[in-house]
């Protein structure tokens, strides 16, 4: 018995996408194998105050890290240099990458730079973003005559 499946070329086309970037990726990256660069993992979480995010930067100094803020977007980078070891009894494998990297993270809009911390602990780089004051609506209340209340305030028309 034969089932019918509906075709949907917009998932097909997204399915298309994801695998030509991936291609793509891999090309531009040898496929992992002989890549110099890499990009750390991140994890952004959010609380009532502020959003946080933390990269995995195991092995870096605090000096090889740059943390910047431009129209409304931060820019974490870094420098992970390669340890030549040499011995002729041992051999030695290198599966770590390293290289330099650079990330780039909007941010709500109407942050401003001094509500940016940045924190670096144990090979975990934290930046907390205070988020932006929203703006609270005005309630205009109409007034029928020669006044009319806005936030209880009475004024001429």
């Amino acid at each position: 018995m034969a089932t019918l499946v509906r075709w949907t070329p917009f998932t097909e086309l997204a399915t298309m996408q994801n695998e030509m970037s991936r291609l793509m990726n891999g090309v531009l990256e040898g496929n992992g194998r002989t890549a110099q660069s890499w990009v750390p993992a991140v994890d952004v979480w959010e609380t009532d105050e502020e959003i946080v995010y933390a990269f995995d930067l195991p092995g870096i100094p605090e000096d090889k890290i740059s943390v910047e803020f431009e129209d409304g977007s931060l820019t974490v980078s870094a420098e992970r240099e390669r340890q030549q070891e040499a011995s002729e009894d041992r051999f030695y494998r290198f599966e770590r990458r390293f290289g330099s990297f650079s990330r780039t993270i909007g941010l709500p809009q109407g942050v401003d730079e001094s509500a940016i911390n940045a924190d670096y602990k144990h090979g975990v780089l934290e930046i907390h973003v205070r988020k932006p004051q929203q703006p609270k609506p005005r309630r205009i209340q109409v007034g029928s005559g020669a006044k009319a209340t806005i936030e209880g305030e009475a004024t001429q028309k």
